[in-house]
């Protein structure tokens, strides 16, 4: 199994999403975020006085799949969330070992 973790703009989430849910994957976690990246953010004016914004609003996914689908997914986050331009965002990938339901014990994949 794998974790798949994108940051994203908050724009693109619909668009993700969608993608997401019609090619089957089935659960996801949503955060609200604040950060930036290479672009350290923006200076912007209000009633005369500029200040910065160096903590932009982001979206973060996390979605754990097998390992048969982490590509689609992959894909799925790219589609949805490209624009092409500076802040669209990052995906990171890692290995998970286990993942338990709680409500009655289903190990691995089943869990998913």
């Amino acid at each position: 199994m794998t974790k798949v973790e994108a940051v994203i703009q908050p724009s693109r989430l619909d668009a993700v999403k969608d993608i997401l849910i019609e090619l089957g994957v089935e659960g996801m976690t949503i955060f609200d975020i604040r950060g930036h990246g290479r672009q350290k953010g923006h200076v912007e004016s209000y009633r005369g006085r500029e200040y910065a914004v160096d903590l932009l609003p982001k979206i973060k996914l996390e979605i754990v799949v097998p390992d048969d689908r982490v590509e689609i997914t992959i894909n799925a986050i790219l589609t949805g969330a490209a624009t092409g331009k500076i802040g669209d965002g990052k995906i990171f990938l890692s290995k998970v070992d286990e993942a338990i339901r709680i409500r009655n014990q289903d190990r691995g994949s089943a869990a998913l």
